[in-house]
């Protein structure tokens, strides 16, 4: 009876020293993940205060101007930020034209057309062509895209587009190959991967019932993809979307290469221009510590930050929406 009351308290003892130490491990996780969460947001409001900080120069000495002029003009110290504000949303935007329809299409056809041998070494494919760094896409784009464009693409365009009523304007001018047209084909080209890897991830990951259930019913392969895959992925889609255009919105030596560095602004794609991103890319080594060039460029770099908050603001008010249908 004593030895079992001996081994008794020994197993009590034990209990209670393992539960002590899991309790000990539970609070030292909770302060490392919580330390972890407030230097998220400390480094976040680091970097806002410095470039607030180092821009408020250029945006007290301009004014509200400073985003609707478009000169940049280092000798007369007259800077713009138009310019680079349409040339960063401009690029963005055509490459998310061609980037979403070609992501979606890809990882529809690794998902539910392609045999899975074939389907495991485009997937593998892909995810490499994600891993390519921005200088490659843009020696690539300065080499191939740049003169195929300027050859074939953008005559072939302006023939068959040039001359229609309402669009006419987008495809005017001389064929260069280089301008925001071509700077959103490179961006397209970089930001599909990431798309298409998030939407291919999604689409594996929906429960089979699901699918079978409509195809029981008679449904189609692209009706089954339309009614019950895509809302049953859409918050996921979104962000898969969100991640390629936070990529396109802040593309530095691809878009640089290939975009022609030109501070013009107008309607035609076929036109050099720059971003926000190219113009600080090639402007800040230049710029002395303290000038008014600095300090424009650091209220650039603070309105990229806005745009992508902006950016990510209407996509969840997006995904609200789609989640109270």
């Amino acid at each position: 009876m004593a030895q079992y009351m001996a081994t008794t308290t020994i197993s009590d003892a034990s209990t209670r020293a393992a539960a002590a130490s899991d309790r000990r491990g539970d609070m030292v996780f909770a302060t490392v993940a919580r330390m972890a969460g407030w230097l998220i947001l400390l480094v976040m409001a680091g970097i806002i205060i410095v470039l607030v900080a180092g821009g408020w120069r250029a945006l007290a000495s301009f004014g509200p101007q400073f985003l609707t002029s478009t000169a940049w003009d280092p000798v007369t110290q007259h800077f713009g930020a138009a310019t680079s504000i349409f040339g960063t949303l401009v690029t963005t935007l055509v490459a998310l034209v061609f980037a979403v329809p070609f992501a979606f299409g890809v990882a529809f056809w690794l998902v539910e057309m392609a045999p899975p041998a074939l389907a495991r070494v485009i997937e593998t494919a892909v995810q490499l062509l994600a891993a390519v760094p921005s200088i490659i896409f843009g020696m690539w784009g300065f080499f191939i895209v740049v003169p195929f464009m300027a050859h074939h693409v953008e005559p072939a365009t302006k023939h068959l587009l040039g001359h229609v009523p309402g669009i006419r304007l987008l495809f005017s001018g001389a064929p260069y190959g280089t301008g925001l047209l071509t700077g959103g084909v490179v961006l397209a080209l970089m930001v599909t991967p990431f798309i298409c890897s998030v939407m291919t991830d999604v689409f594996t990951s929906i429960p089979a019932v699901l699918k079978e259930s409509a195809f029981g019913l008679g449904a189609t392969r692209w009706e089954v993809m339309r009614k019950v895959v895509v809302p049953w992925s859409r918050q996921a889609v979104m962000g898969g979307i969100m991640l390629g255009t936070g990529r396109a919105l802040g593309e530095t030596m691809a878009v640089t290469f290939v975009i022609g560095n030109a501070n013009h602004m107008g309607w035609s794609l076929f036109a050099p221009g720059n971003t926000i991103a190219s113009l600080i890319a090639l402007e800040f080594p230049e710029s002395p510590a303290g000038s008014l060039k600095l300090s424009a460029l650091l209220a650039l770099g603070a309105i990229l930050m806005i745009i992508s908050f902006i950016t990510l603001a209407c996509s969840r008010i997006f995904l609200r929406r789609g989640a109270a249908e």
